[in-house]
Parts: C-alpha cells; structure tokens; sequence
C-alpha cells in the first residue's frame, strides 16, 4: 500500500479527507475513542491481526516488542493511553491530526517528542489500497517503534533536522522514506522490516522481503538523500541498515 509521508505532499493533494475546521493552530485534534462506529472498529481488527501477525514473522524485535508493550491490539487505541504507557519510555505522546499536515506543522511535533496520528481510518473497501495515510497507517505502523529508545532519539532528531532544512527539505524526505516508512535492517535472525509503509502493508512486505526482483542496497546516506521515490506503487529499492545508530549519522549529514 504506497502513502503519502506527512512532508512534501500536503500542497499536492486537493480534498483531503480529514475535518480540518476542527484543528488547533498547531494542526491537532482532539481523538473521542467512543466516537468510533463499530465497522470501524471491525476494520482495525482485520488490519491488525493481518498485519501482527506479518510483523511478528518479519518484522525486527524492536518493534514487536513495542506493539506488546503499549498493547495495540484488536481495538482502535485510545491516544491517551498509549501515550501514558509510552511517555515514561522514552518521552514521546500521539496528538491527533485530521489527516496530511504542512511540513512546519509536522517537523515542530517531532522535534518535541510528539507523533502526529491521523483520527480516521478506512473504509473496507481500502483495506489494501489507500492513497492518505490514515489512523491504521499512522499508529500500527509507526507508533511501536517510539518504544525504543535509540529510534526515538532519531526521530527527534530527524525532526530538529526538518525545522532548519529551508528549500532543502527534498532531501530529508528521501531519509524519511527510505528509513521511517520503507527502511529494512540486518539482524541476527536475518532480514527484517522496521519501516512503516511496509509493516501497515501486507503486499509491501511480502515485496520487500520475497521480491526477487527488487534492490535491497547497504544504507548509505548520502545516495539516500539523492534518490527519487515513487509513492503509488510498490517500492523498486529498499536501504538496508546494520544498525539503528546508523540513522544518527544520517540525520546529521551536511545537505547539499
């Protein structure tokens, strides 16, 4: 299921699905977990025990443990919750957000340890196939891994890095694709997924680790920062890491 990171695409999309009259002036809404109908709850439970059950298999350590830590299980999780779990983890909070949000908006969170999580989730009709990332996207994918320690230091620093990059913002884009949404890492279990796009995806991960046909490349900055993306299609090429310190490194590289 290609998605749209929060970044560079909020300008290119007309009609966003989210109700953006609601929002604070720093782009958040207040999540009412009663307020989810019951084929929305039925939705989750078909994505997250598909995909739980593909993360368990493939994805790295670091993120099946946080998806039993902050139990995220078979119901929509209450924002405030898990952020009462998480917080005394590693310090991070879920604000919610009505869907895409500018680029400003979206740095300004990470670099204060909160995760912007879209409110709504898909239709049945788009369990495999969604163009804006939703709730489902937003949490499964990215939140188990703001458990760990040495991910969430990176994600900060990705975002302090995003609040001073100006007209060279492509560049961290390309690092955010490539890491945060489709990044792969080596383990002594072997291959295994840490990127979002993948693990909320039952397709890309099957692609991503079985696809003989795809580049698996070593993690190199800098080529990273350089390489074009595509976002409505299974990916061609996934950076491989050795190690999640790897990502400090990245993060801190000069921008062209």
């Amino acid at each position: 299921m290609p998605i749209f990171t929060g970044m560079d695409s909020f300008e290119t999309l007309t009609n966003l699905r989210g109700d953006y009259a609601v929002m604070a002036s720093d782009w958040t809404v207040a999540q009412d977990p009663a307020r989810y109908p019951a084929e929305d709850q039925a939705v989750w439970r078909v994505l997250a025990d598909r995909q739980t059950a593909l993360a368990e298999r493939h994805a790295c350590r670091e993120f099946v443990e946080g998806l039993r830590t902050l139990g995220i299980g078979n119901a929509i999780p209450d924002f405030e919750t898990v952020s009462d779990r998480l917080e005394p983890l590693t310090g991070w909070r879920i604000v919610g957000v009505p869907g895409l949000i500018p680029d400003a908006a979206f740095y300004g969170h990470l670099a204060n340890r909160r995760f912007p999580v879209t409110v709504w989730i898909r239709k049945r009709s788009e369990i495999d196939y969604l163009v804006e990332p939703d709730l489902f996207h937003d949490f499964f994918g990215h939140v188990p891994l703001l458990s760990n320690p040495v991910f969430a230091d990176y994600m900060q620093l990705y975002g302090q890095r995003g609040i001073d990059a100006g007209p060279r913002i492509d560049q961290l884009a390309r690092l955010y694709w490539y890491t945060v949404e489709f990044g792969l890492i080596r383990t002594p279990a072997g291959l295994k997924i840490y990127g979002a796009g993948i693990l909320s995806s039952a397709s890309e991960v099957r692609h991503a680790t079985e696809d003989a046909d795809v580049e698996r490349l070593p993690f190199e900055a800098r080529q990273v920062m350089r390489r074009p993306y595509e976002i409505d299609k299974l990916q061609n090429t996934y950076f491989v890491l050795d190690d999640f310190r790897q990502l400090f490194e990245a993060a801190s590289t000069r921008l062209d």
